[in-house]
């Protein structure tokens, strides 16, 4: 069973318990006890529901991978790769900064955070921002939010590679254009949110 198992799930990348059981002939029960020894991480969405081997993600530069509808992140459940994102940015984190770098909704995860002792939670122009809650990066943060333009959000990190990777490939085109191009990629990104990251970095 233990070879049946792993050669299913490299070849599938991603499966959920029921789908293992069925496979194996198995209890969930019995299953789970493999699962444990088989150096395998569950996806931060889903109740955690969605299981890969450590080996398989291709993690993007902010440390989270998604496949057919599952999420997973190098740093673990969703409190702490919420966490992590937010210690890694450059100006924090709003709801929709966040949900568009978690790919979940963010009234769905974001009220049980809003005590975390690791976030300092505070209202900026009008919207909640999540900041690191350790001093010293706290200030580098709310200086960055500070710094952004008033007409709306920067882009995350992993959008402004996108934007920047497309700016490349096409460099005559407006930010209407990179924002339209973006979108048939998925990544959506408003031509205001381009236009900011433009200018905040000169």
């Amino acid at each position: 069973m233990h070879d049946n198992g792993l050669k299913y799930l490299r070849n599938r990348k991603v499966v959920t318990l029921d789908e293992l059981a069925l496979h194996l002939d198995r209890s969930q029960r019995t299953i789970q006890r493999r699962l444990a020894g088989w150096q395998v991480i569950n996806s931060y969405n889903g109740n955690g529901k969605f299981y890969t081997l450590e080996s398989t993600p291709k993690f993007d530069a902010n440390g989270l991978w998604q496949y057919k509808g599952a999420f997973f992140s190098r740093f673990g459940n969703l409190t702490a790769t919420f966490v992590q994102l937010v210690e890694n940015s450059q100006a924090g984190l709003t709801a929709s900064e966040a949900g568009n770098l978690i790919g979940l909704r963010p009234s769905s995860f974001l009220w049980h955070l809003r005590n975390n002792p690791a976030l300092k939670r505070e209202k900026r122009r009008g919207l909640f921002v999540y900041f690191s809650s350790i001093p010293s990066r706290y200030n580098e943060q709310e200086r960055g939010r500070d710094s952004m333009p008033k007409s709306g959000r920067l882009p995350t990190a992993s959008e402004a590679i996108s934007i920047l990777v497309e700016r490349i490939k096409h460099p005559d085109l407006d930010t209407d254009e990179l924002s339209r191009r973006l979108k048939n990629q998925k990544i959506f990104v408003s031509a205001e949110s381009i236009h900011n990251l433009f200018i905040h970095h000169d």
